[in-house]
């Protein structure tokens, strides 16, 4: 159950850079998403973990020892791809076994009669089908073993493709999108039972996927990455609550981090130019910057009562809460009410305040809610 570390490592194709230099270390037993939009670099890095994958500069360590030039037997890994990859022509029984088959053959075993004898040996080995029986009892499967995979349903055919990785009793499991082809409801169910396998095997997961509710929800540690470069590492928590830069504000967090411009100076704060704030607390010296809350951390009230004057653009119920999309107003003496020119600024409340659009509005917020970014570089500042 090795403990990783990734020392300056870095990969590239020719001279375009896939992925820029960075560390980070993992320990024994985590859950670690890699979290980021497609072409980011995900899969890329998970091969280089794998071994399928070469390293450009950089090392990576398992427990302390340098791994680069490891064939991928030896790291001792189980691959997941986000295509099932199942063998058609065999049962669920006979996919599941096919790791330990293949791991007691022989080179003679090969030929064409031996082969088949061979493998229905194997498959009645002790050992193979009891490894076999309890990774289809501990997933579910035992009903489904005769069958083959064209009448099995996506879901079965994903726990059937997690069994074929967890019969090895591999000390690290690399998951690629593996849920990406399932429905919603799906999606849900084979979250919890992912996260329930690594809380009984306990050894380290990585996780592939561009979905941030997967790895808010499952995730020990997240690595955000975008176009080749890690963004940040931490647990969902701290990512959510203290995102690094206005990238992650954006993509963690559904609807995401509202993003605002502003500036502060003799005058106090104001948002988007002309929206003047009594911000009621300490700001950050003289200079442009950005305004960011998430849409939970907003209060929504009837107009006058909050310090931010809005009118609702967009309203979408979601059963137990609402969303409201409002765009900021700088008051009646306004141009009679004209709207500032600013992206929809979104405030999360629970039931149903029974908003219309075009109804005016105002939000408000407290002080320490508020994470501020620098305008140029998008990190957010301490």
């Amino acid at each position: 159950m090795p403990a990783l570390t990734f020392n300056n490592i870095s990969k590239s194709f020719g001279d375009h850079t896939v992925i820029e230099a960075f560390n980070a270390d993992i320990h024994d037993g985590e859950f670690l998403v890699l979290l980021g939009p497609s072409g980011c670099g995900k899969s890329t890095l998970l091969r280089m973990i794998a071994g399928l994958s070469g390293i450009t500069s950089g090392d990576l360590l398992f427990d302390g020892d340098i791994a680069n030039d490891w064939e991928p037997k030896k790291r001792g890994v189980a691959f997941v791809f986000q295509t099932y990859a199942l063998y058609p022509h065999m049962t669920v029984r006979e996919n599941i076994a096919f790791p330990l088959i293949m791991d007691a053959f022989r080179k003679w075993y090969h030929l064409p009669i031996v082969n088949i004898i061979a493998r229905h040996r194997l498959m009645r080995r002790p050992d193979i089908a009891e490894r076999t029986q309890k990774i289809a009892r501990q997933l579910e499967l035992e009903p489904l073993l005769d069958r083959r995979p064209a009448s099995l349903s996506g879901g079965q055919r994903q726990r059937v493709a997690l069994a074929r990785a967890l019969v090895r009793n591999p000390s690290l499991y690399l998951l690629d999108e593996p849920l990406s082809n399932l429905d919603a409801k799906l999606r849900t169910q084979m979250r919890s039972e992912i996260s329930a396998l690594h809380h009984k095997v306990g050894k380290t997961f990585v996780y592939v996927t561009h979905d941030q509710v997967e790895a808010m929800t499952m995730a020990s540690r997240i690595i955000v990455m975008n176009k080749g470069i890690v963004q940040q590492v931490d647990t969902p928590d701290e990512i959510y609550d203290r995102p690094a830069n206005t990238f992650v504000a954006r993509f963690v967090g559904s609807p995401p981090m509202n993003l605002i411009p502003a500036s502060t100076g003799g005058d106090g704060l104001r948002l988007s130019g002309r929206l003047a704030v009594d911000h009621g607390a300490a700001l950050p010296s003289e200079r442009e910057l950005t305004f960011g809350i998430r849409p939970e951390k907003l209060s929504l009230h009837a107009a006058g009562e909050g310090r931010l004057p809005a009118r609702v653009a967009v309203v979408e119920r979601l059963g137990a809460e609402t969303v409201i999309g409002c765009r900021l107003s700088a008051g009646e003496d306004d141009d009679d009410g004209r709207l500032l020119e600013t992206d929809l600024v979104f405030v999360r409340v629970s039931g149903n305040p029974k908003m219309q659009i075009g109804e005016t509005c105002s939000l408000d917020y407290r002080a320490e809610d508020v994470l501020w970014f620098d305008i140029d570089s998008g990190q957010r500042l301490s």
